[in-house]
């Protein structure tokens, strides 16, 4: 049987972690939609920075928008919304047919804004508007600042995905102001059924940042711990979503219509190469949670994935044997996730920066296509 398909049958909702204009001409979205089980689309500001200055997919729209004299930040938000929107379309059928959980597609808000919780919500307002499609969700990073802008958007009808989640307690916080916004929209009216949101529970980079500094003890036992946090942090964080799920305040909600802040695994490429390509897909299976992955993961799982039924829930001791065991050697679990927090907003800074200036230039320099007069 296809791995993707025993996959999909143990619960998990496979999304891929990539979009760009060259994938939706094409067809190759349709075509993994058809025949790979991809029911989702996440994006990010390093994924569009790659997509918009490779190839010559966007020279037309970017004429368009040199011949208007729009500025770089509009031309961004018109690039992106226009293959974000272009992607909802392709995904809707999924949407309609799983009653909105899946055929999701994402969208972040300017990361400059993560510490901005006002400027945080008028975004993501923005983006709703600009691309005016049910089936979206629009990314806020889940700094400190953004979980009031994450319960202030569910209030108003928003779909969320809350991305950069590293922290157990910043989890906790998460689900927290998931129930606040649908709890506020409850109480104002709204019809819960159609709101949606995922919670984005990195994975990667935990054990690259984790293994580098148990590299620095030259102990044995930091040794037998390289490649291990990743997966237990991801675990111990759908053992807190259970909790949530069994909750009084979720039981309300969901008695009111309201879809569970399903765990999505993100950043599921190895880094380290000496790690299976498919560890961060087969290790986290588990039911209802989103696995979003680039493609040549989503390939290896096809090819040579051994999907269990569930490589999760009977793990929650394991996992926090493992937490403790970095205590043990020293390693400051608190520091570590507060790290990838804030290098994760950075990073996706500096794409979003990068590809700013890049834009700049080519706005500057393109000049619009002749017309017959």
């Amino acid at each position: 049987m296809n791995p993707l398909n025993t996959l999909s049958d143990a619960g998990v909702s496979i999304w891929l972690d990539d979009l760009s204009r060259e994938r939706l001409v094409s067809g190759s979205l349709a075509d993994l939609v058809a025949r790979d089980r991809v029911v989702g689309v996440t994006t990010n500001p390093t994924i569009f920075a790659k997509a918009i200055t490779s190839g010559d997919a966007y020279d037309a729209q970017i004429r368009d928008l040199t011949a208007r004299g729009v500025g770089v930040g509009e031309a961004l938000r018109a690039l992106t919304t226009t293959d974000v929107r272009w992607a909802c379309d392709v995904l809707r059928p999924v949407y309609d047919a799983t009653d909105g959980v899946d055929g999701r597609v994402s969208i972040e808000v300017d990361p400059r804004l993560a510490h901005d919780t006002a400027a945080t919500i008028a975004e993501a307002r923005a983006l709703w508007w600009l691309v005016d499609r049910p089936n979206l969700f629009v990314k806020i990073p889940a700094a400190r600042q953004g979980l009031p802008a994450i319960a202030a958007c569910l209030a108003e009808g928003i779909s969320i995905n809350v991305t950069l989640i590293f922290s157990l307690a910043r989890y906790d916080e998460v689900m927290n102001a998931f129930l606040d916004g649908m709890e506020r929209a409850r109480d104002s009216g709204r019809e819960l059924s159609g709101i949606g949101s995922v919670a984005s529970f990195f994975v990667s980079r935990v054990d690259a940042e984790a293994d580098a500094r148990l590299h620095k003890t030259h102990t044995a036992q930091a040794a037998a711990l390289r490649g291990h946090l990743g997966i237990a942090n991801a675990r111990l964080a759908y053992q807190h979503y259970e909790r949530v799920l069994s909750s009084p305040r979720w039981q309300a909600l969901r008695g009111a219509g309201a879809h569970p802040q399903r765990p999505l695994w993100a950043s599921t490429s190895v880094k380290d190469p000496s790690y299976p390509d498919t560890r961060y897909v087969t290790e986290l299976v588990a039911p209802g949670v989103v696995n979003t992955m680039p493609e040549a993961t989503l390939r290896a799982v096809a090819d040579h994935g051994e999907v269990p039924a569930d490589s999760v829930r009977a793990h929650y001791d394991d996992a926090q044997q493992v937490l403790e065991g970095l205590r043990t050697v020293g390693v400051d679990y608190v520091d570590l996730v507060q790290t990838l927090e804030d290098e994760g907003v950075s990073k996706f800074d500096a794409s979003w920066e990068q590809l700013s200036g890049q834009l700049a230039d080519t706005l500057s320099t393109v000049r619009p296509a002749r017309t017959r007069g």
